[in-house]
């Protein structure tokens, strides 16, 4: 597995799956190796994806300094990554959590981004939360499913600060449009004890400053696609067009019938909607 020595020294190790073009992709958790990202559907058919592991997660190295776990400290990495593979601007995908560092890296290096595509996007970086009632609605439409009553106790314990590995796999029948056998096995990917510390450090004594986020990506040029699965109970359609507004070239794809992970509830309508984007 390739690895280089980021600023600090901390060797962050990355793997490479497919032919093509680069396209650098950023995985979420936070703090998930970005194992669970796979081959997005078949997308590496025509790209080369390239996916690192964040500091103190999967291959990576330990940091010497548990600060540098912090988002926006991370971003110094990704420059490291594009510098490393000796790209002068580089086009980058994103999920989940991942949205945030990828967010973040796009407004402090626009010039360095050339197209920007936000998958299941975390959009904190942006001030965009979404309601109360419409997670509601996304829980309540699985209510009759067999899963539900165990799924939707961890649910409420992830809700109140419970961040335990038992806890977050029984809560993952949400996350899919269907709880079949290949959701249960990509369900557990890339997670580990060891990365408790990249997770818990992801966020911890950050205080981004959301305008200024905002201004830096209005300055972004590159193509931006947001895409959202219509049963993601994290990410609803409506979160990702507000979103898109911040962006002066943003495309919405909603891919029907998926889930936080619309690679996995739906390959091929995933990775053609992502490679017509790419095209």
């Amino acid at each position: 597995m390739p690895r280089f020595a980021s600023y600090d020294g901390t060797e962050i190790a990355y793997r490479c799956a497919g032919d093509g073009p680069p396209l650098v992709c950023l995985s979420g958790g936070p703090g998930r190796a970005a194992e669970y990202l796979g081959d997005l559907g078949g997308l590496s058919r025509s790209r080369r994806l390239v996916l690192p592991d964040s500091r103190g997660v999967g291959s990576s190295a330990d940091p010497a300094d548990p600060a540098t776990f912090r988002v926006d400290r991370l971003v110094e990495d990704v420059e490291a990554l594009r510098a490393h593979l000796g790209l002068e601007r580089m086009d980058l995908l994103a999920h989940s959590a991942g949205v945030i560092l990828a967010t973040l890296y796009a407004a402090a290096h626009p010039a360095r981004v050339a197209r920007l595509l936000l998958i299941a996007p975390g959009l904190y970086s942006v001030g965009v939360e979404g309601n109360d009632e419409e997670l509601a609605a996304v829980i309540e439409r699985q209510a009759g499913q067999p899963w539900y009553p165990a799924a939707r106790a961890a649910f409420d314990k992830i809700s109140a600060g419970d961040q335990t590995i038992p806890v977050f796999l029984a809560s993952r029948p949400f996350y899919y449009s269907r709880w079949d056998e290949a959701a249960r096995a990509h369900a557990g990917l890339g997670i580990a004890q060891r990365h408790a510390a990249a997770r818990n450090g992801f966020l911890d004594g950050v205080e981004l400053d959301v305008p200024a986020v905002k201004d830096g990506l209005a300055r972004l040029t590159a193509p931006v696609l947001l895409c959202a699965g219509d049963q993601d109970p994290l990410v609803t359609p409506a979160m990702v067009r507000e979103a898109a507004a911040f962006f002066s070239d943003a495309t919405v794809i909603v891919v029907p019938g998926t889930g936080h992970f619309p690679w996995i509830d739906d390959p091929a309508a995933f990775a053609a909607e992502v490679a017509a984007f790419l095209r």
